[in-house]
């Protein structure tokens, strides 16, 4: 049985890891995605960083699965490609900076008019318009300008610092394959094809706020006091390593005080969230307590004891041990495949699970151009004039032949 989105075709314009990222998930559920490359020059992901066999693991775990055209759109020819291949897409998506891809002819207005059922995604650092909709930006100006980097602090170490992955490029990718998604269902309901837009800036708020701003989210007088989780978050220390845990409740809070072997804790009405609240002396008194309870201990006993309290708990792994844990290995988490150029690939497997549609991962990854040729004969182009879009430049040429003309990635979010 083929993926939830089996027979859906998206061209896609992004680069780097907004749009890219969105629509390999999207391929994994089954679309058809055509990645459009330049046809000198090459999208930031293909630099050799982590990389064997020319291709890169960033680029890797960002496009497997694509088709990869490469055309040359400051041509007429090769922006008549796209026209062309849109018209027989379902979705459009592009992350260059607001107005360059309507300076190109390859707005939404352009393409809406060989395609009014078309879905066209617009990724965009702060919006269309706007004091900063001009801007050049990258994921850690976004974490800056979100009020995650001044949250991301240890209250024991208390320098800000930044979230040290991709987090809004990522969740700005998660946004915009559920926006897809949502705008392909409309469609289907009668709704026609539609501009999404979807600015890094909103997607970041929208993600960080649910919890983070919860000291920010009652506006007015009459708000009861409370910790924000940077405040809360701990790592504990024990006598061979540390682990992580959460009491979220008294029956939480319970469990830690069995776990370091003071159950008479538990009697105590000092120790639960309801002392907590009512004098918050009595939390900072149980965590210097728990504290030092916990420094004599080793992480295995900690972690059983926490266990044995149904208390949410779990070991520090560093990223070669999260590979064999257990549990990941029992999910099937991570897929390890054969590239014939990159070799031996391993992969996160994507977190949806579907039993009618299921997902299959397309553990294939495509050269920049590798399938310019089958697509443009998907369009209809005869091997003729495919050859003369070739020896004009228009579209991927032999090898060693280079034009100077390039996409400016300047112009992309």
């Amino acid at each position: 049985m083929p993926g939830p989105l089996h027979g859906y075709r998206i061209v896609d314009l992004s680069q780097i890891v907004s749009g890219p990222m969105a629509t390999m998930l999207l391929s994994d559920q089954g679309a058809d995605v055509v990645k459009v490359e330049p046809v000198d020059g090459q999208d930031v992901l293909r630099r050799p960083n982590f990389s064997r066999g020319g291709f890169s693991a960033f680029f890797l775990n960002n496009n497997r699965g694509k088709r990869s055209l490469a055309v040359d759109l400051h041509r007429t020819e090769g922006r008549q490609v796209i026209l062309e291949l849109v018209a027989t897409a379902d979705v459009f998506v592009q992350n260059f900076r607001p107005g360059v891809c309507d300076r190109m002819g390859l707005g939404y207005e352009d393409l809406r008019a060989v395609n009014p059922d078309l879905v066209y995604v617009s990724i965009s650092g702060f919006g269309p318009t706007g004091p900063y909709a001009d801007r050049p930006i990258l994921d850690p100006v976004i974490q800056g300008l979100t009020g995650m980097v001044a949250y991301q602090v240890n209250p024991d170490i208390p320098f800000p610092d930044l979230v040290r992955n991709i987090v809004s490029d990522k969740s700005t990718a998660l946004t915009v394959a559920q926006a897809i998604t949502a705008a392909l269902l409309a469609r289907e309901r009668g709704a026609g094809g539609q501009h999404v837009e979807v600015p890094m800036l909103d997607a970041t708020i929208f993600f960080f706020w649910s919890d983070a701003m919860v000291d920010l989210t009652m506006v007015g007088d009459g708000v009861t006091p409370g910790l924000t989780l940077a405040e809360v978050y701990r790592l504990t220390e024990c006598l061979d390593g540390k682990l992580v845990y959460f009491a979220a409740s008294t029956a939480h809070v319970h469990g830690v005080s069995r776990a370091v072997g003071h159950p008479e804790w538990c009697e105590d009405p000092r120790y639960c969230l309801e002392g907590f609240a009512k004098d918050p002396q009595n939390l900072l008194d149980y965590g210097q307590m728990t504290a030092e309870a916990f420094a004599s201990m080793s992480v295995a006993d900690a972690l059983a004891g926490l266990l044995e309290g149904d208390v949410p708990s779990g070991p520090i792994l560093e990223k070669p041990e999260v590979l064999v844990d257990p549990q990941v290995l029992h999910n099937g988490s991570v897929v390890t495949w054969e590239h014939p150029e990159a070799g031996t690939v391993r992969q996160a497997r994507p977190g949806a699970r579907f039993s009618e549609t299921p997902v299959e991962m397309r553990l294939r990854a495509s050269a920049k151009g590798q399938d310019t040729d089958d697509l443009l004969r998907g369009i209809g182009r005869t091997d003729a004039e495919i050859e003369a879009l070739r020896s004009g430049g228009v579209v991927a040429l032999p090898t060693g032949y280079r034009r100077s003309m390039s996409l400016d990635l300047k112009s992309v979010v």
